[in-house]
Protein backbone atom coordinates (compact mmCIF):
# COMPACT_ATOMS: atom_id res chain seq x y z
CA UNK A 1 0.00 0.00 0.00
CA UNK A 2 1.19 3.44 -0.53
CA UNK A 3 -1.06 6.08 1.12
CA UNK A 4 -3.42 3.61 2.31
CA UNK A 5 -2.44 1.32 5.41
CA UNK A 6 -4.53 -1.57 6.90
CA UNK A 7 -5.50 -4.48 8.68
CA UNK A 8 -6.61 -7.87 7.36
CA UNK A 9 -8.68 -10.18 9.44
CA UNK A 10 -6.32 -13.66 9.80
CA UNK A 11 -8.98 -15.96 8.95
CA UNK A 12 -8.78 -19.07 6.55
CA UNK A 13 -10.59 -17.76 3.79
CA UNK A 14 -10.37 -18.26 0.76
CA UNK A 15 -7.93 -15.67 -1.31
CA UNK A 16 -10.43 -14.14 -3.63
CA UNK A 17 -12.17 -12.65 -0.43
CA UNK A 18 -10.76 -9.86 -0.35
CA UNK A 19 -10.77 -7.22 3.10
CA UNK A 20 -9.27 -4.66 4.81
CA UNK A 21 -9.70 -1.95 7.84
CA UNK A 22 -7.77 1.36 6.98
CA UNK A 23 -5.65 2.85 9.49
CA UNK A 24 -5.60 6.06 10.42
CA UNK A 25 -2.00 7.23 9.43
CA UNK A 26 -2.21 10.67 11.53
CA UNK A 27 0.95 13.28 11.40
CA UNK A 28 -0.94 15.22 13.82
CA UNK A 29 -2.95 13.34 16.09
CA UNK A 30 -4.41 16.45 18.25
CA UNK A 31 -5.98 17.69 14.94
CA UNK A 32 -9.28 15.35 15.11
CA UNK A 33 -9.16 14.79 11.15
CA UNK A 34 -5.60 14.73 10.44
CA UNK A 35 -4.94 11.42 8.82
CA UNK A 36 -6.69 9.19 6.57
CA UNK A 37 -10.32 9.99 7.07
CA UNK A 38 -13.01 8.62 5.11
CA UNK A 39 -16.06 9.97 6.73
CA UNK A 40 -18.22 12.53 5.24
CA UNK A 41 -20.33 12.86 8.27
CA UNK A 42 -17.76 14.86 10.05
CA UNK A 43 -16.46 18.08 9.61
CA UNK A 44 -13.70 17.40 8.09
CA UNK A 45 -12.64 19.05 4.61
CA UNK A 46 -15.57 17.29 1.93
CA UNK A 47 -13.11 17.41 -0.87
CA UNK A 48 -10.34 15.76 0.83
CA UNK A 49 -12.52 12.87 2.07
CA UNK A 50 -13.44 12.66 -1.84
CA UNK A 51 -9.57 12.48 -2.49
CA UNK A 52 -9.22 9.56 0.26
CA UNK A 53 -12.00 8.04 -1.32
CA UNK A 54 -10.51 7.91 -4.77
CA UNK A 55 -7.08 6.78 -3.18
CA UNK A 56 -8.83 4.09 -1.10
CA UNK A 57 -10.60 2.51 -4.33
CA UNK A 58 -7.36 3.23 -6.22
CA UNK A 59 -4.50 1.75 -4.36
CA UNK A 60 -6.97 -1.71 -3.23
CA UNK A 61 -8.46 -1.97 -6.17
CA UNK A 62 -11.74 -2.17 -5.29
CA UNK A 63 -14.03 -3.59 -7.70
CA UNK A 64 -17.15 -1.01 -7.21
CA UNK A 65 -17.34 2.12 -5.00
CA UNK A 66 -18.37 0.92 -1.45
CA UNK A 67 -21.84 1.21 -0.98
CA UNK A 68 -21.37 3.71 2.49
CA UNK A 69 -23.67 3.33 4.68
CA UNK A 70 -26.08 6.20 6.78
CA UNK A 71 -25.20 3.82 10.16
CA UNK A 72 -27.37 4.11 12.80
CA UNK A 73 -26.27 1.89 16.03
CA UNK A 74 -29.08 0.04 14.91
CA UNK A 75 -29.92 -4.02 13.65
CA UNK A 76 -30.40 -3.41 9.90
CA UNK A 77 -28.44 -5.68 8.00
CA UNK A 78 -29.21 -4.99 3.83
CA UNK A 79 -28.04 -7.17 0.64
CA UNK A 80 -26.39 -5.51 -1.60
CA UNK A 81 -27.53 -8.01 -4.39
CA UNK A 82 -30.86 -6.27 -3.93
CA UNK A 83 -31.13 -3.52 -6.45
CA UNK A 84 -30.22 -0.30 -4.34
CA UNK A 85 -30.99 -0.86 -1.12
CA UNK A 86 -31.68 1.52 1.94
CA UNK A 87 -28.61 3.09 3.08
CA UNK A 88 -29.71 3.94 6.93
CA UNK A 89 -27.93 0.52 7.71
CA UNK A 90 -25.70 -1.21 9.91
CA UNK A 91 -24.51 -4.13 8.12
CA UNK A 92 -24.55 -5.45 5.04
CA UNK A 93 -23.46 -8.60 2.52
CA UNK A 94 -23.00 -9.52 -0.74
CA UNK A 95 -22.87 -12.87 -3.22
CA UNK A 96 -21.85 -10.84 -5.83
CA UNK A 97 -18.16 -10.67 -7.22
CA UNK A 98 -17.44 -6.76 -8.15
CA UNK A 99 -19.73 -5.39 -4.91
CA UNK A 100 -17.62 -4.00 -1.98
CA UNK A 101 -19.33 -3.37 1.71
CA UNK A 102 -18.02 -0.99 3.97
CA UNK A 103 -18.50 0.61 7.56
CA UNK A 104 -17.17 3.48 9.18
CA UNK A 105 -15.70 2.79 12.57
CA UNK A 106 -13.57 4.76 15.27
CA UNK A 107 -13.64 2.53 18.43
CA UNK A 108 -16.96 0.87 17.25
CA UNK A 109 -16.24 -2.77 15.63
CA UNK A 110 -15.88 -3.84 12.49
CA UNK A 111 -17.22 -7.51 11.97
CA UNK A 112 -16.44 -9.44 9.19
CA UNK A 113 -18.02 -12.26 7.90
CA UNK A 114 -17.42 -14.71 4.89
CA UNK A 115 -17.74 -18.67 4.78
CA UNK A 116 -15.15 -21.42 4.28
CA UNK A 117 -15.61 -21.26 0.61
CA UNK A 118 -16.28 -17.51 0.30
CA UNK A 119 -19.35 -17.83 -2.13
CA UNK A 120 -20.56 -14.03 0.34
CA UNK A 121 -18.93 -11.21 2.27
CA UNK A 122 -20.36 -9.21 4.70
CA UNK A 123 -19.04 -6.47 7.11
CA UNK A 124 -21.37 -5.36 10.53
CA UNK A 125 -21.10 -2.21 12.50
CA UNK A 126 -20.72 -3.39 16.12
CA UNK A 127 -21.28 -0.61 18.30
CA UNK A 128 -22.77 -1.76 22.06
CA UNK A 129 -26.24 -0.09 21.31
CA UNK A 130 -25.77 -2.42 17.66
CA UNK A 131 -24.48 -5.17 19.40
CA UNK A 132 -26.69 -4.86 22.65
CA UNK A 133 -29.70 -4.77 20.14
CA UNK A 134 -28.57 -8.01 18.65
CA UNK A 135 -26.67 -7.17 15.17
CA UNK A 136 -24.80 -10.30 15.29
CA UNK A 137 -27.61 -12.36 15.51
CA UNK A 138 -29.23 -10.66 12.84
CA UNK A 139 -26.45 -10.10 10.81
CA UNK A 140 -26.23 -14.43 10.99
CA UNK A 141 -30.03 -15.03 9.93
CA UNK A 142 -29.31 -12.64 7.31
CA UNK A 143 -26.31 -14.32 5.42
CA UNK A 144 -26.38 -17.04 2.76
CA UNK A 145 -24.65 -19.62 5.53
CA UNK A 146 -25.01 -21.86 8.03
CA UNK A 147 -23.37 -20.89 11.38
CA UNK A 148 -20.78 -23.63 11.21
CA UNK A 149 -19.80 -22.79 8.21
CA UNK A 150 -18.97 -18.88 8.75
CA UNK A 151 -16.12 -17.19 9.45
CA UNK A 152 -15.72 -14.19 11.66
CA UNK A 153 -13.05 -11.45 12.20
CA UNK A 154 -13.57 -8.64 14.93
CA UNK A 155 -11.38 -6.08 13.72
CA UNK A 156 -9.53 -2.85 15.39
CA UNK A 157 -11.89 -1.44 17.77
CA UNK A 158 -11.97 0.40 21.81
CA UNK A 159 -10.20 -2.21 24.00
CA UNK A 160 -11.01 -3.44 27.09
CA UNK A 161 -9.05 -1.13 28.96
CA UNK A 162 -10.75 2.04 27.64
CA UNK A 163 -14.51 0.71 27.38
CA UNK A 164 -15.67 2.66 30.68
CA UNK A 165 -19.56 2.05 30.88
CA UNK A 166 -22.13 2.44 32.96
CA UNK A 167 -24.33 -0.16 35.07
CA UNK A 168 -27.24 0.03 32.78
CA UNK A 169 -25.12 -0.25 29.80
CA UNK A 170 -23.57 -3.90 31.03
CA UNK A 171 -27.31 -5.13 31.37
CA UNK A 172 -27.66 -4.41 28.00
CA UNK A 173 -24.91 -6.09 26.99
CA UNK A 174 -25.34 -9.21 29.57
CA UNK A 175 -26.71 -12.13 27.62
CA UNK A 176 -26.13 -14.53 30.64
CA UNK A 177 -23.69 -15.36 33.28
CA UNK A 178 -20.49 -16.19 31.27
CA UNK A 179 -20.32 -12.66 30.14
CA UNK A 180 -19.86 -11.46 33.32
CA UNK A 181 -16.20 -12.20 32.74
CA UNK A 182 -16.02 -9.12 30.27
CA UNK A 183 -16.56 -6.89 32.53
CA UNK A 184 -14.47 -5.17 35.40
CA UNK A 185 -15.86 -3.00 38.01
CA UNK A 186 -14.30 0.55 38.38
CA UNK A 187 -15.50 2.46 41.12
CA UNK A 188 -19.55 2.71 40.50
CA UNK A 189 -18.66 1.73 36.82
CA UNK A 190 -17.47 -1.30 34.74
CA UNK A 191 -14.75 -1.24 31.59
CA UNK A 192 -16.14 -3.69 29.53
CA UNK A 193 -14.39 -6.22 26.83
CA UNK A 194 -16.46 -5.40 23.59
CA UNK A 195 -14.97 -7.48 21.01
CA UNK A 196 -14.75 -10.19 24.06
CA UNK A 197 -18.26 -9.53 23.96
CA UNK A 198 -18.59 -9.74 20.41
CA UNK A 199 -16.99 -13.21 20.22
CA UNK A 200 -19.15 -14.81 23.37
CA UNK A 201 -22.29 -14.35 20.54
CA UNK A 202 -21.08 -15.31 17.56
CA UNK A 203 -19.59 -18.26 19.38
CA UNK A 204 -23.16 -19.17 21.20
CA UNK A 205 -24.73 -18.32 18.01
CA UNK A 206 -22.62 -21.58 16.77
CA UNK A 207 -20.05 -19.71 14.19
CA UNK A 208 -17.62 -22.57 13.11
CA UNK A 209 -14.54 -20.10 13.40
CA UNK A 210 -14.61 -16.84 15.33
CA UNK A 211 -11.71 -13.95 15.94
CA UNK A 212 -10.70 -10.71 16.81
CA UNK A 213 -7.37 -8.34 16.35
CA UNK A 214 -6.88 -7.56 19.42
CA UNK A 215 -5.55 -4.10 18.24
CA UNK A 216 -7.03 -0.85 20.73
CA UNK A 217 -8.29 2.39 18.36
CA UNK A 218 -8.50 4.29 22.03
CA UNK A 219 -4.49 3.08 22.21
CA UNK A 220 -2.76 4.48 19.39
CA UNK A 221 -3.53 8.19 18.55
CA UNK A 222 -1.79 7.89 15.04
CA UNK A 223 -2.46 4.29 14.06
CA UNK A 224 -6.28 5.14 15.01
CA UNK A 225 -9.69 7.59 15.28
CA UNK A 226 -11.27 7.08 18.23
CA UNK A 227 -14.05 8.90 19.45
CA UNK A 228 -13.90 8.06 23.21
CA UNK A 229 -10.57 9.57 22.82
CA UNK A 230 -11.20 12.58 21.15
CA UNK A 231 -14.67 13.14 20.61
CA UNK A 232 -15.13 14.77 17.18
CA UNK A 233 -12.94 12.78 14.66
CA UNK A 234 -12.66 11.31 11.84
CA UNK A 235 -13.25 7.52 10.71
CA UNK A 236 -11.59 4.27 9.54
CA UNK A 237 -13.00 2.35 6.79
CA UNK A 238 -13.54 -1.68 6.35
CA UNK A 239 -14.04 -3.38 3.47
CA UNK A 240 -14.94 -6.31 2.23
CA UNK A 241 -15.12 -8.00 -1.40
CA UNK A 242 -15.11 -11.07 -3.98
CA UNK A 243 -12.45 -10.41 -5.75
CA UNK A 244 -12.52 -12.28 -9.15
Amino acid sequence: MGLVRGVTPDWPAPPWVRAVTTERSAHDPTDPYDGFNLAQHVDDEPGRVIQHRADLERELSIPSSPLWLDQIHGTEVVCLDQGAPAHAADGGFTAQSGKTVAVLTADCAPIFLTNRSGEFVGLLHGGWRGVAGGIVERGLRCIPAQPADVLAWVGPTIGPEHFEIGPEVRSQLMQDSVDEKYFVPRADRYVANLPGLILARLTRAGVGYAAASNLCTYSDAKRWFSYRRQGACGRMASLIWLAG
